[in-house]
């Protein structure tokens, strides 16, 4: 299953010509990864709050591919790759039209209030079933 978001550049991501500043793309995906779980139903301050666990970043590796631009629109394209018991992993994309400008697979890690290594609960799996 694929989750798609639309946002537009505005002058805040550019640098001085009006290019996307490489770090922003990785704040884009994070927006797709937060809305893909959101729209699933998945309430990430009451995971916290019930269920004492939070997601974090564990690894990314991305592929700068062609630079996006001041005022485009894009969309941020997130799909499941694969889950295991404390792990998610994710291929997300960042296109303009059908060009794929950025792409990446997140690996991200199911934690504890104490930051150890914690099960994803059920529900969240569930969904991204």
């Amino acid at each position: 299953m694929n989750h798609r978001i639309t946002l537009r550049v505005y002058y805040e991501d550019t640098d001085l010509a009006g290019i996307v500043y490489y770090a922003n793309y990785l704040k884009f995906i994070e927006r797709g990864r937060t809305d893909w779980l959101r729209d699933l139903g998945v309430d990430q301050s009451a995971l916290k709050e019930r269920e004492g666990v939070v997601f974090a970043v564990r690894r990314v590796e991305a592929d700068y591919l062609s630079p996006a631009l001041f005022d485009d629109l894009l969309v941020v394209e997130s799909s499941l790759h694969q889950m295991t018991p404390a792990r998610i992993v994710m291929d997300q994309r960042v296109l303009r039209g059908e060009t794929v400008l950025f792409a990446a697979r997140v690996t991200v890690a199911c934690l504890s209030a104490s930051g150890r290594p914690a099960r994803i609960p059920e529900t969240v799996r569930k969904a991204l079933r």
